[in-house]
Formats: structure tokens, sequence, C-alpha cells
């Protein structure tokens, strides 16, 4: 995170409180476990996830308590579920879509995308950003013939324990501008649905750095999703 923030030219304050952060915070693995699987019975659903650390699970121990095994369990009650997690910490957007470029395609019925704290804290701007996901989804589309693409919002940084003010008002206004700005685009896309963060994320509910989700988020971030795709799916 703080050689982004050097990029953007802070204050000497919070370049220093960036790079404390970097030296300070625990620097969390992603969970062990399946990245893919069949779950469920009912009607065949094929299920892509994609994006950052979030998506890819840090913050939980195992896979099964993170966004990917709570969405699964979630949709299983109501279809037979494959699914993919292709996620890696620290993609922004653009480099998602580069490494998605090179995953074997394979005909998925839904996306769900994870993605923006990374360009918020390496200072992409909100027109950059759409750009960044007009790509991405056209890729999901024509690589992977998805038909739907759930669009998940930014989490609330402005309330990351981990961060310290001044820098935590700065980025978590990065993050809701860019948060602004995909709601608005994907309200546009007839093939997208925007899924707000706007579940609580209490300090005992976040993981240890203070920055990533634990199990309780990722239970609601999963059911929440799962709500949107039966909505569209079924």
């Amino acid at each position: 995170m703080a050689g982004g923030l050097v990029a953007l030219g802070l204050s000497p304050l919070m370049l220093a409180q960036g790079l404390y952060l970097r030296r300070s915070v625990p620097q969390l693995p992603e969970p062990e476990g399946p990245r893919q699987g069949e779950l469920g019975r009912g009607p065949e659903l094929r299920v892509l996830i994609v994006g950052d650390s979030s998506a890819a699970g840090v913050g939980a121990e195992y896979q099964e308590q993170a966004l990917s095994g709570q969405l699964a369990a979630a949709l299983a009650r109501d279809f037979r579920v494959s699914w993919l997690l292709a996620a890696q910490s620290g993609l922004t957007s653009k480099e998602l879509t580069h490494q998605l470029q090179v995953l074997t395609p394979q005909v998925w019925d839904v996306a769900l995308c994870v993605t923006g704290v990374n360009d918020a804290t390496s200072g992409c701007r909100p027109k950059a950003f759409l750009a960044r996901q007009k790509s991405l989804v056209a890729l999901l589309r024509h690589r992977f013939s998805v038909k739907r693409v759930v669009l998940s919002g930014l989490p609330p940084m402005h309330r990351f324990p981990s961060l310290p003010q001044p820098l935590r008002w700065y980025l978590g206004a990065r993050a809701q501008a860019l948060d602004a700005a995909l709601e608005r685009w994907a309200g546009l896309q007839p093939v997208c649905d925007y899924q707000p963060l706007n579940f609580d994320m209490e300090v005992e509910d976040m993981a240890a750095d203070g920055f990533h989700p634990g199990p309780k988020v990722y239970e609601q971030w999963g059911q929440a999703a799962a709500e949107v795709i039966k909505a569209r799916m079924a």
C-alpha cells in the first residue's frame, strides 16, 4: 500500500503513516482450502469469483470461512453450484484483467468481482477506474461467456481501524468516490449488478490486521451476494 501512497503525493504526515503501516501491520496470508468445487442440488449454476485479497479470503483461516466458501454455501441451498476462485492479494482492476486473460476459458453463468481498494490506494481516479471496470466486464463476457456480473462495492475505508487519521479520512474519501462511480455505472449496464458493502464492520469483526474482513463479515458478504445472484438467476 505504501508504494501507491508515495505516488499520490501525500503530505509528509500521511506518507509517514503509510510507511509505518507497511512495517507494523501484519501481512496476512491467503487462506488454505480449495479454490474450486461443486456443492448443493438443484439447477446448475456456474460461478466465477475474481478479485483482490478480499476475494481471495485474506482475514479468514480457511476458504470455507471466506467469501468464496460463504457464497457457495449460500447458493447451494437453491442450486447445484460449480465455482472457481481466481483472486490474488494486491491486484488492481487492471492487473486482475491481465491475469484473467491467461486463465483457461470456461463457461460461467455469473461472476462476482471484488476490486477497488488497491485502485484507491494507488491513486486511480473514478474515470480511469470505470475504464478498468469496462475492460474487466468485457473480458468476462467474451472470454468466459458470463451472463451476469455482480460488482461488489468498495468497503468503508474511512472506518478501517488500522488506518490512522488523517490517512483514514483521505483513503476513505478516495474509496467513496470510486464506489459512487461504480454504483452509477453498474446501474446503466444491462448485465451488471452493484452489490454494496453496507453491512456492519465493527473492529471485533475485522481480521487481525484491521484492514481485511473477518469470517463474520465474509458470511454477511457471501449471503448478500448470493441474494443478488438468486434474484437474477432464479
